[in-house]
């Protein structure tokens, strides 16, 4: 094995493991307080060990909430998955006019203030009679579609488009060559894509307190009250992990994904 690529792969484990070490720091602290009964300066590590933090999570509602954020996310990710990949599509086809157009619209919601946005819409959601639930999926997957459509306009730009020529050359159908040439082409962006609108969904504070009026509380609206007290560090650690924790699992089988499909 030859000098530059024994350094190219050892650049490449360094930086992995670089990245592991910057996604694992910040949670050490976490996980010491959700295991601490108590911890007080100038002590390095807790005084008392125990469960205090978990027990107080789970009588504030920490798995409902879960569950709730869960849903809200996989709502958001199965609407604005499928609408970035048709964006997506759409713009690397060259049948559209102004591309550039039609994409700097895409993207727009991430210009936009969250705050302004959910406070207007939501006058508007009121006066339609729209269910606080339906109205917050719809402005969640609004937000969620510019990460969709930058990830799958990526992902159909880099398509070889010969392999649908020749399945269609073959007898296959339209929908034939989407199912049986593009979807497992396009698996690990459609995976990613729908990875970063369900985090959409999961970790919204701003909208979901807006439209849902207080009533619908998720896991980061759990987070924020338990924070906003004091006294109750190993709660708020607990409930902290129960949000990031879930979306780091999923980053992983995403990322499994990737590899898989590269192989």
């Amino acid at each position: 094995m030859s000098a530059p690529v024994l350094v190219s792969r050892l650049g490449s484990r360094l930086g992995r493991g670089a990245l592991a070490v910057w996604l694992v720091l910040p949670l050490v602290p976490l996980l010491l307080w959700a295991a601490a009964d108590r911890w007080s300066a100038p002590a390095l590590l807790p005084q008392a060990w125990g469960t205090t933090g978990l027990a107080e999570a789970r009588a504030a509602g920490a798995g409902p909430a879960a569950v709730r954020s869960a849903v809200l996310g996989t709502a958001v990710a199965l609407l604005a998955t499928p609408l970035g990949a048709l964006a997506g599509r759409a713009l690397t086809s060259g049948a559209l006019r102004a591309p550039g157009l039609v994409f700097g619209v895409l993207l727009s919601p991430l210009v936009l203030p969250p705050f302004a946005v959910a406070l207007g819409l939501d006058v508007l959601l009121l006066r339609l009679r729209v269910p606080a639930e339906v109205g917050l999926v719809l402005l969640l997957t609004v937000a969620a579609i510019p990460y969709t459509t930058v990830v799958m306009r990526a992902a159909y730009a880099a398509h070889d488009r010969h392999h649908d020529e020749e399945a269609r050359l073959l007898g296959a159908s339209a929908w034939r060559v989407v199912r049986s040439v593009q979807l497992p082409l396009l698996a690990p962006a459609i995976a990613g894509a729908a990875f970063l609108a369900f985090l959409v969904g999961w970790s919204d504070y701003v909208v979901t307190l807006l439209v849902g009026g207080g009533r619908l509380v998720t896991l980061p609206l759990l987070v924020g009250a338990a924070a906003s007290a004091t006294g109750n560090d190993a709660q708020v650690a607990v409930l902290a992990l129960s949000a990031v924790l879930p979306p780091v699992a999923l980053l992983v089988v995403i990322g499994s994904i990737g590899r898989r499909a590269r192989r």
